[in-house]
This record gives C-alpha cells, sequence and structure tokens, in this order.
C-alpha cells in the first residue's frame, strides 16, 4: 500500500512540509510507503484547450501533472498539503489540481481511494482552503478521510508549526486514520465487490 503526497508549498522543507511530514511518520509506522510530489511555484495553469480529453494522453504541457499520473496508478491514496494565501490554497497548486485532476487519463481508479488535505497559516483561512481542495475528491468518488479535528497546523515557521501540540495530534490521527482505511480495503477487496458506478449522462443547465 501507497499513498502519494503532494506538497503545495513552493517551501519544500518549510511548514506545509512539516505537518504533511507528521502524517507521513506515521503512514511509514504503519507499514504504508509514500511518495512525495512538490508543485513548482510556477506550475502553469489549465488553457481550456480539451487536448487531454480529445486524446486521452494526458496534458498538452508534458510537465509535472504528467509525471505525476503513475505515481498516482501506483497509489491507494492521496494526501495534499497547502499554505493558506488569502484564505485559499496557493496558485501553484490549484493550477495543479485543475490540470491534475481534468486530464488524469485514469479517472476511474480514483473511485474508492484514500484523499485526506491539510493546511497550514499563520492564523486563519485553514477551513476554505481545506473545503477547496476536497472538492477535486469529493467530485472524483474518492473516500475523503477525517481527523479528530480541522486538518489544520498554524505557524510562520516549521519551528512554530511543532509547537503546535493540538495540530501536530490532528495530524497523527489523520495517519491513523488513513491507514486504517487502507488496510480496510486491502482485507475486503477479494471479499466485496466495488459498487457499480453509473457514467455518461451529462446534463447543462440549458433548455
Amino acid at each position: 500500500m501507497k499513498v502519494l503526497i503532494i506538497n503545495g508549498s513552493p517551501h519544500k522543507q518549510g511548514c506545509t512540509y512539516t505537518a504533511l511530514h507528521e502524517v507521513e511518520k506515521i503512514l511509514n509506522e504503519e507499514g504504508i510507503e509514500t511518495v512525495y510530489v512538490n508543485v513548482p511555484a510556477d506550475c502553469p495553469s489549465c488553457m481550456a484547450c480539451d487536448y487531454c480529453h480529445r486524446t486521452h494522453q494526458g496534458c498538452i504541457k508534458k510537465d509535472i501533472v504528467n509525471d505525476t499520473y503513475q505515481l498516482m496508478d501506483e497509489c491507494d491514496g492521496l494526501l495534499v498539503g497547502t499554505p493558506v494565501y488569502y484564505a485559499e490554497p496557493s496558485g501553484s497548486l490549484m493550477s495543479f489540481l485543475d490540470r491534475f485532476f481534468y486530464s488524469y487519463p485514469h479517472k476511474k481508479s480514483f473511485n474508492l481511494k484514500a484523499a485526506a488535505c491539510i493546511a497550514n497559516s499563520r492564523r486563519a483561512g485553514n477551513l476554505t482552503s481545506n473545503d477547496t481542495i476536497s472538492r477535486f475528491f469529493s467530485i472524483s468518488g474518492m473516500t475523503i478521510i477525517t481527523s479528530t479535528y480541522w486538518n489544520d497546523t498554524h505557524g510562520f515557521s516549521p519551528e512554530d508549526v511543532m509547537k503546535d501540540e493540538e495540530g501536530m495530534q490532528t495530524m497523527h490521527n489523520l495517519g491513523r486514520n488513513m491507514a486504517y482505511y487502507l488496510k480496510m480495503r486491502e482485507m475486503t477487496k477479494d471479499k466485496l465487490e466495488e459498487p457499480v458506478i453509473e457514467k455518461g449522462n451529462v446534463t447543462n443547465f440549458i433548455r
């Protein structure tokens, strides 16, 4: 079992990484492998060219988004972390997620995979940031993993984040809950058929 961790901060080992790493440590202790993707600060946004849907060959830009497809194919779960910018996720992470979820060639494989997000702020904006990211999961049929409080940490530096005792506790419990779900799904995969997912109906709200 493996979880893909996406760090949406331009600081590879900053506050967001510090929070993600606490979840990662628990996953590793529970026997879950992890692999990291760091979103570049200059990640370009979607051009709405529809290349990915016309060709089914991923994004036309052929960059980190495309490089992440195979990692997602190999993983059973997804953990996304973001710093808070004006009460929302970082712009580079939003550009990445917009393109990744829309252009991913194997969208059916998202279904029932574990997914969670965390947000770090100096003071506020975590809830709206987590809500924004969680929508990518819910529209893709993923199972959103929760913790014992909002998936938030607070701090202006990695050292500050480590002092957020309740935040650290929340990260640890998030890791345990995700590991539990992954193990439970692994135990039942040969005993319980996945639900049939209906597809094909697309309705525009125009008469």
